[in-house]
């Protein structure tokens, strides 16, 4: 069967993937991972496949048609977010006029959450996915093919006459040994040099070395809506193997991202792993989203094997509120996990929210000291992101918290994130506007500042990143447009 999967274009380069879509401030663009294991699992099962990433070539729909004309969809894949979920129907809606015949179904944690509202939007969306899709496709293919009903399919939402029928939940992955390598995927279909995360080398590749996630943060969406709070891994040497494979298949990558929603969950997991690859001479900088909880004797092994960041999600500096987001970690342990990492040599690129529940302008002024003390290589500062399927999302609703029930709002007219949320004490504006400030008065303090130029003195190639990265803020910063 021909199976079209696509990353449909929307705003400019925007990062569906990313964990709150958006045109980003850096400039990130997420490779699509999830879409392309999918295509792994669709073209190993012999399917015949394309896969288009709309946003990564800055194509438009009059040229995702143009490079299917010799390519005819019996199936096609179309990946969805919550801002952009407007515009891919539409998207589904064209391809629909152009393969009449064709099976349009949406995946993405969007359609996961809202399966009966996405499908009522528009009748030329056949189906949608729940959850992990990549053996759900497998089987749609050939429920497609030998003519069997829909309803065979695990993990499937469609609609029949006037009705929505949505089949039972489907298992998810236990042996991710099983799914092909990502990168290989990459490989065939895509431009390594068409993706960017500001806090690593250029260029990268991404992958996934185990799913869900064991914490159970209450605004987290991939391993609510997603991996339904399932966390598995794969095997060390598996990981180690799809090393080996990138480096010999992609001389010019110069890092590695480790995208699991918390790569450190299981600590003996990573030891394995990182004493494989020093054990393989593993010569490829990696990074890596972890809890801010790791002790010296982990990092260390890290930085051995490779690690030179680590992404890690403090959303707090107050002890209250991280107990409030079911955070279950203390402020002391991230003062000492900040500490060991500097020993360790390893970077560290944090993240802080503004607006979680118990958030007020004092405790926001809290967590901006508490930033300043740990002096990351680099901060983030946003609202809180609410997305359908998350604890965040019905505090906010059950409160009265949203602004707007059309999920076109999250976004501005920019594809920047917008702040859709008014709490107690805190509008929308406030919080967007703290963010902004606390976003320029971090990176532009003189500490900061020296900082960065030893650190280019020190390490040229940490230097050009950071000028890399800096081009893009200062642009966005002088436009008024940093958010």
């Amino acid at each position: 069967m021909n199976i079209l999967f696509l990353n449909p274009p929307f705003i400019g380069r925007f990062s569906r993937t990313s964990r709150s879509p958006a045109v980003t401030k850096g400039g990130t663009l997420y490779y699509p991972i999830w879409l392309a294991y999918a295509t792994g699992v669709a073209e190993e099962d012999g399917h015949h496949v394309v896969l288009i990433d709309a946003p990564a070539c800055g194509v438009g729909m009059q040229e995702v048609e143009e490079k299917l004309n010799s390519f005819s969809p019996a199936l096609i894949v179309i990946d969805t977010s919550t801002p952009s979920i407007y515009s891919d129907i539409n998207v589904a809606v064209s391809l629909k006029k152009k393969f009449p015949n064709s099976f349009i179904v949406l995946v993405g944690t969007h359609p996961s959450a809202l399966p009966e509202q996405t499908l009522r939007i528009k009748t030329e969306v056949d189906a949608v996915a729940i959850g992990e899709y990549d053996y759900t496709i497998k089987d749609l293919a050939h429920a497609l093919e030998d003519k069997k009903g829909l309803d065979t399919v695990d993990g499937l939402a469609f609609r029949s006459n006037n009705s929505i029928c949505i089949n039972k939940q489907r298992e998810k992955i236990k042996s991710l040994d099983d799914v092909p390598f990502v990168s290989s995927v990459y490989k065939r279909h895509l431009n390594p040099r068409h993706y960017f995360f500001a806090a690593a080398n250029y260029p990268m590749v991404m992958i996934i070395t185990g799913r869900g996630c064991p914490y159970i943060c209450h605004f987290c969406v991939y391993p609510q809506v997603f991996h339904s709070r399932q966390y598995r891994v794969r095997s060390p040497e598996n990981v180690a193997a799809e090393f080996e494979f990138i480096r010999s298949n992609f001389p010019g990558v110069k890092e590695i991202g480790i995208e699991d929603d918390c790569f450190t969950a299981n600590k003996d997991h990573v030891r394995n792993i990182c004493s494989l690859l020093i054990k393989n001479k593993n010569r490829i900088k990696w990074y890596c989203n972890a809890r801010g909880d790791i002790e010296y004797e982990l990092l260390k092994h890290m930085k051995e094997a490779g690690c030179r960041l680590v992404t890690v999600g403090f959303e707090s500096g107050v002890q209250t509120v991280l107990d409030t987001i079911d955070k279950r970690i203390t402020v002391e342990k991230y003062y000492q996990f900040a500490r060991d990492a500097k020993k360790a040599d390893i970077l560290v690129h944090g993240c802080l929210m503004v607006g979680n529940p118990h958030d007020t302008k004092e405790t926001l002024a809290q967590s901006y000291a508490f930033a300043k003390k740990i002096n990351c290589d680099s901060m983030q500062f946003y609202p809180l992101y609410v997305y359908p399927g998350t604890e965040a999302y019905h505090w906010a609703r059950n409160n009265n918290y949203l602004k707007t029930d059309d999920f076109s709002k999250w976004l501005t007219e920019e594809g920047l994130h917008n702040c859709v949320l008014d709490i107690p004490g805190l509008s929308s504006t406030d919080m967007v506007q703290l963010c902004d400030d606390y976003l320029k008065k971090y990176h532009l303090r003189p500490e900061y500042i020296a900082m960065k130029l030893m650190q280019a003195i020190r390490n040229p190639s940490e230097g050009y990143r950071s000028l890399k990265s800096a081009k893009v803020f200062f642009s966005k910063l002088f436009s008024g447009k940093i958010r």
